[in-house]
């Protein structure tokens, strides 16, 4: 009994740190979807700005498709 007892203790503990990795990780990807967004809008109204290509949105694909 002692035995399953520490397993358990082991896997609780293994479990909390694997969902703080999970939850920095999701901190990470939301601040690098907003960095993209950030850029993809800049990038948008730079080439608007300039002339030059083609201004695309995020629902549209690229010309050559």
């Amino acid at each position: 009994m002692t035995e399953m007892e520490e397993r358990i203790a082991h896997m609780t503990r293994t479990l909390d740190e694997l969902s703080d990795v999970v939850g920095r990780q999701q901190g990470e990807i939301d601040q690098l979807t907003r960095r993209v967004q950030m850029l993809m809008q800049r990038e948008g109204e730079r080439e608007a700005a300039s002339g030059n290509g083609v201004a695309m949105g995020d629902d549209q694909p690229p010309p050559h498709w």
